[in-house]
């Protein structure tokens, strides 16, 4: 079966018509043999324009439904997801290359998170405040925002969508989604299940949630919009720090998800076993594509050599191939630029005096195909490429003497996201994640980088962006706060004791 028939299969499953081919629409082709999946029509500026009117509409009378009976329409989207969980991970990893593991685990990010809003609709709380003054009160209440348009990348390109869309639905607002160039017929499957199930629930799905699809116009002209509220933005960190800088020159809010330059430090007491495993995961997983993926390996100079090997002898045996065959762990690279990107920072390594090892190009499928064996690469010193982020599978290693040598070298670098330690030292452990330790959003215990639960939440510090989405009280950057003071009594003392008679 070829991949385009498998892809109409997959929407033919899910009830929805297959992407047709427009004549000057956006080329979708799949990384797994480079071959055509589908010509998706690009939206104009006013297309823009008319959909966020749709949605700036829909956002009054939306807001005005019960926070239970918005939980409703998402727990009722959620239980689609899983219900179509095979067919949604099969597109997933026709479009991105994830193996199959990995896109079905993506799929349940999305039904997590379902499940995580429908319980917080019953749970947007404010506070009541003690007031200073007799027979008054005092209350923090949260309301909807508006219109939420969200701005997703291509190595996530459900669950990132699902995080922001979830919440944001339950708190009243509607939304207008962006997805990757890369990854367009992804956010067309997930956006026509949820209009579809929104029918399906009496809801009018007109403004609900609009889906726009393009190139950095569509985006900029999303992101200038003076109806919308905030803007969710996954991507680089070159496009967050333009994102921010829109949003600020209008006053409004911007949620920036961006890179991450993660590290891991191994002390001597690790579990060497342990670390292997949670370091192919994190650093070799996805093919190195997520924000969260393992880049730098801070190891303590008595068991670097120890570990190097292991790690040498596991790349060594990972398989490397098709996503869609069973057994294979490592999928292809999204696209030539990303291999490009990944052999220009391998020959920068190798001129900074580096021992490079594996990175090479796999002959697996079809010359427009990119399948790499993942790197690891041997430096001195922190320095050089190592200091960037390439969105690829490069495990950079370093020794270390002193624990506090380790945290200096996790936190000299630009991005915040993720990182972790490997120990059996309660005291490195504590350290760790205490206020002198990682200064990343994420900072794991025994654990690698990647692989975050949707229960907590999920953003990084620097250039990481600052966002949090996700779990926890991520919920209130999708609402506005106010504050309300109720006077129920007969007089009107003024606060700080002021008289104005």
């Amino acid at each position: 079966m070829s991949h385009r028939i498998e892809l109409e299969t997959i929407f033919k499953t899910l009830g929805l018509a297959p992407p047709g081919h427009s004549a000057d629409g956006l080329e979708v082709c799949t990384p797994i043999d480079g071959s055509r999946l589908a010509s998706v029509a690009i939206d104009s500026e006013a297309q823009v324009d008319a959909a966020v009117a749709r949605a700036q509409s829909r956002f009054k009378t939306w807001r005005e439904l019960p926070a239970p009976k918005r939980g409703e329409l998402v727990r009722a989207f959620g239980e689609a997801v899983r219900r179509h969980k095979a067919p949604l991970g099969c597109l997933i990893t026709l479009e991105t290359g994830k193996i199959r593991q990995e896109g079905l685990g993506e799929v349940q990010e999305v039904v997590d998170i379902c499940e995580f809003a429908v319980g917080l609709s019953r749970q947007l709380y404010g506070l009541t405040i003690a007031s200073e003054r007799p027979e008054h009160k005092l209350l923090e209440t949260w309301h909807p925002l508006g219109v939420v348009g969200i701005i997703s990348a291509f190595n996530f390109p459900m669950a990132v969508y699902a995080w922001n869309a979830a919440l944001a639905l339950v708190c009243g607002n509607t939304l207008v989604w962006k997805p990757s160039e890369k990854a367009p017929l992804s956010a067309l499957a997930l956006s026509g299940l949820l209009l579809q199930t929104a029918g399906e629930q009496g809801i009018d799905p007109v403004g609900l949630a609009e889906l726009l699809v393009g190139e950095r116009a569509v985006g900029e002209a999303l992101v200038s919009h003076a109806d919308v509220k905030l803007i969710s933005a996954t991507g680089s960190t070159a496009m967050g720090r333009a994102v921010g800088v829109a949003c600020a020159s209008q006053f409004k809010r911007s949620l920036l998800e961006l890179g991450g330059n993660n590290a891991a430090i191994v002390c001597p007491s690790a579990n060497l076993e342990l670390v292997v495993r949670g370091v192919v995961f994190a650093a070799a997983g996805t093919a190195g594509q997520r924000c969260t993926s393992l880049r730098r390996l801070i190891v303590h100079r008595t068991v670097h050599a120890a570990l190097v090997s292991a790690l040498l002898r596991a790349y060594a045996r990972l398989p490397v191939g098709d996503p869609l065959a069973a057994g294979t762990l490592v999928g292809p690279l999204i696209d030539q630029r990303a291999f490009d990107a990944m052999q220009q920072a391998l020959e920068r390594a190798r001129r900074a005096g580096a021992r490079v090892h594996f990175g090479n190009r796999e002959a697996v499928g079809e010359a427009a195909a990119f399948y790499v064996r993942p790197a690891i690469v041997e430096l001195a010193r922190q320095t050089g490429p190592m200091l960037q982020e390439t969105f690829a599978p490069i495990l950079y290693v370093v020794a270390y003497d002193s624990f506090d040598e380790a945290i200096a070298i996790n936190n000299a670098v630009s991005h915040g996201l993720s990182s972790a330690v490997f120990t059996q030292d309660l005291r490195e452990a504590e350290t760790f994640t205490s206020a002198r330790g990682s200064d990343c959003g994420i900072a794991n215990v025994n654990l690698g980088t990647s692989g975050a639960e949707i229960g907590g939440a999920f953003g990084g510090e620097k250039e990481t962006g600052g966002g949090r989405e996700s779990g926890s009280d991520a919920w209130k950057a999708y609402m506005r706060r106010a504050t309300n003071t109720i006077n129920y009594g007969n007089t009107l003392p003024l606060a700080q004791g002021i008289r104005f008679e």
